[in-house]
Order: C-alpha cells, then sequence, then structure tokens
C-alpha cells in the first residue's frame, strides 16, 4: 500500500484537530477536508458556530498536544477489527482486508492512507485563522508557525 502524499505535519495537525473537535463537541470527524502546506480548512456538522472562547480552547488543546511530542505512528489491522474499534465510514467498500490504522500517541487513531510527522514535535504551532458557519457546517481554517 502507497501513502498518500500529504504534507506531513499539517496532516498530522488535521488528525489532532479532528480529534480534539469530537472529544470537546461530540461532532465526529470532519467530513470535508483540504491540506494543503500554507493553509488548510475542515468541515464539521454542528446546530451552531463555535463561540471565540471555543474556538481558542481548541486552539490551545490541539498545541497543547503536539506540545507533548506524542509517536506517530501506523499498524495495519484486520478490517472486522477496524470496523468494530475505528471509525471507517469514509473507507470505500473495496478499501481490502487489511487497513491501515494511524495512532497519535494514546490520543488518536483512525484510518488514513496519508503521510504524517514520526513526533508530534514536528508539527510546529497549530493556529486557527478563521472559521465560519453556514447551514450546518462549521468550517475552521487553519495554519502551522514553524
Amino acid at each position: 500500500m502507497c501513502a498518500k502524499e500529504y504534507n506531513a505535519a499539517m496532516h498530522t495537525a488535521e488528525h489532532i484537530l479532528n480529534a480534539t473537535m469530537d472529544k470537546m463537541f461530540g461532532c465526529g470527524r470532519s467530513f470535508v477536508s483540504h491540506i494543503e502546506s500554507k493553509k488548510s480548512k475542515c468541515d464539521y456538522h454542528m446546530e451552531r458556530m463555535l463561540t471565540d472562547k471555543e474556538l481558542d480552547a481548541v486552539e490551545a488543546t490541539v498545541n497543547e498536544v503536539i506540545k507533548k511530542g506524542l509517536k506517530v505512528e501506523y499498524r495495519m489491522v484486520d478490517r472486522r477489527e477496524a470496523d468494530e474499534k475505528y471509525n471507517t465510514k469514509k473507507l470505500p467498500t473495496d478499501a481490502g482486508s487489511t487497513i491501515r490504522i494511524v495512532f497519535i500517541g494514546d490520543y488518536d487513531a483512525c484510518p488514513c492512507i496519508g503521510t504524517h510527522v514520526s513526533n508530534t514535535r514536528g508539527i510546529g504551532e497549530f493556529r486557527i485563522v478563521s472559521s465560519d458557519y453556514n447551514e450546518g457546517v462549521l468550517r475552521i481554517r487553519f495554519k502551522l508557525d514553524q
């Protein structure tokens, strides 16, 4: 299996943002994301816009996780185990019988074929640059300062 090419630091930050959003607001992982080296965005199904204080808390939490220096690694698991333990909703039906799960320490684990840093300290500082809300969708745009 060949890994999908992304900016590794930005893509790993997206994983941490997704885990943080789900842990803080129970919204699940982003249903749409666009990862670029300069600026990226994630869209979440939400019932409301987050307050400035909540957005600050998301940013602070993501940065706390990054600063922990968590190991980022992957493991191949049987499709049945993946379906039982991880969110596999985004996987295509023909994804195969073994699934690559990316682990960010004990903070996050999800199926992914993208490239990642080997340690969260390689990400840099995460910064939310803007957000908006429209018809049940919260969009968060973010950058990394390295």
